[in-house]
């Protein structure tokens, strides 16, 4: 699907669908538990965002006040993991348990927004610019967001974005909900050092470098904490499944239909690092390391099996593939619509081809639909501006290949 202009003189709650077309998908994804009566969830048309305040965006993306405030956040967070009461994060409540982390949402008020943010992998512009618009939109209202992880990692500035979503757990802990990415669940505290099994894995060198300043090695380990305990799956009651990956594969099924237990480290798993094959029917498993993808399927069994445990999943939203476009929407899983969808601003020095400067998204939950995408058209030179010596990298390597960068 491609972004589509709004007509002149159009306002965002212009585009999209009325309420009743609300309650009216809501019901078509409520139908989808009944045999033989399809339920595709519809595709909103995505909204292209340019008109945001960018100067203060920019007076934002302050890396040296962030840190300033780094004792704060560490302490406060601290205090709030500590408490035997828990966190009391969006959709704590809906937990089966307090080790649940596949949690069953069987209710939600579709009035507050609901935001989803992908991987930022250290884009503190983009995070900031996603705050700008879900601000700007709850028009006084309390906005409720969902990130899907990967924080860190990838260069950017990654201590700033943990510290920031630290300070927004902290000021409101219910209507916020991170769902780990595979970056946040691979870091891990030794004692001694942090550790991970991804690459490229920056952070953990960066913290490593600076266990001998107490704070930083504190939101560190708190990253950790945090992470241990945080969902890797969202069933919500409209269908959609959230997740960073994707869902438990082929493989699992069998368990799953025996067991119903949603939290067997291996569905965990496969929610937070499996990814999407854009055009396949069906891929095999693979046990033997954490890069499995799903076709499309894959996804309509997994469909099927989540029904008939009771947990209806229609479409999907995930993180995990850096798309070009920083969204796709594939075709090849028209029946059952899945939404990839990151929030990067910048170029990754591991992405080949294509320009520094991205148009980040993220995406506003719509019952009965898949997730209407928002593109973030953040100024060009904002973005050089503030990741001026990754820009000059990726040019370096471009001039180096005599031409677009390879590796």
């Amino acid at each position: 699907m491609t972004s589509l202009d709004l007509p002149p003189g159009a306002a965002y709650h212009d585009v999209l669908p009325e309420r009743g077309a609300y309650d009216a998908a809501s019901e078509q994804a409520a139908d989808a538990a009944v045999p033989n009566v399809p339920a595709i969830p519809p595709i909103p048309p995505v909204i292209d965002i340019d008109d945001l305040d960018w100067a203060a965006v920019r007076a934002r993306v302050d890396p040296a006040a962030v840190r300033a405030r780094m004792r704060s956040a560490v302490e406060r967070l601290e205090a709030l993991l500590d408490d035997p009461a828990g966190l009391g994060m969006l959709f704590d409540a809906d937990r089966a348990d307090r080790g649940d982390r596949a949690i069953h949402v069987r209710a939600l008020d579709p009035d507050p927004p609901l935001w989803i943010i992908g991987d930022l992998h250290g884009d503190l512009l983009a995070l900031e610019a996603a705050l700008a618009l879900v601000h700007r939109d709850a028009a006084g209202a309390a906005p409720r967001i969902v990130f899907l992880g990967d924080f860190f990692d990838d260069g950017g500035y990654g201590l700033e974005v943990l510290l920031r979503v630290f300070e927004l757990v902290v000021e409101a802990p219910s209507s916020l909900c991170i769902v780990a990415g595979n970056h946040d669940e691979a870091l891990s505290y030794t004692g001694a050092k942090f550790t991970t099994v991804v690459r490229p894995s920056d952070f953990t060198d960066f913290l490593n470098a600076h266990l001998a300043h107490e704070w930083i090695t504190r939101a560190g380990k708190l990253a950790v904490r945090l992470f241990a305990t945080a969902p890797r799956a969202l069933f919500l009651p409209d269908g959609l499944l959230v997740t960073h990956g994707g869902f438990p594969l082929a493989d699992l099924h069998a368990d799953l239909r025996a067991t119903g237990d949603w939290n067997d480290p291996r569905c965990l798993s496969d929610f937070t690092w499996v990814r999407a094959h854009p055009r396949a029917r069906k891929k095999l498993p693979n046990r033997a390391s954490r890069g499995s993808q799903f076709g499309y399927e894959d996804f309509a069994a997994f469909c099927a099996l989540s029904a008939e445990l009771g947990r209806p999943v229609t479409h999907m939203v995930r993180g995990h593939d850096h798309a070009d476009e920083r969204y796709e929407i594939y075709p090849a899983y028209a029946a059952h619509p899945v939404l990839t969808t990151v929030a990067l601003s910048r170029r990754l020095n591991r992405e080949a081809f294509g320009p520094f400067e991205r148009v980040p998204t993220i995406a506003r939950w719509v019952p009965g639909a898949l997730p209407q995408v928002h593109r973030l058209h953040v100024p060009p030179a904002l973005v050089r501006v503030i990741y001026v010596e990754e820009s000059a990298s990726t040019e370096r390597h471009e001039d180096d290949d005599g031409g677009e960068a390879t590796a």
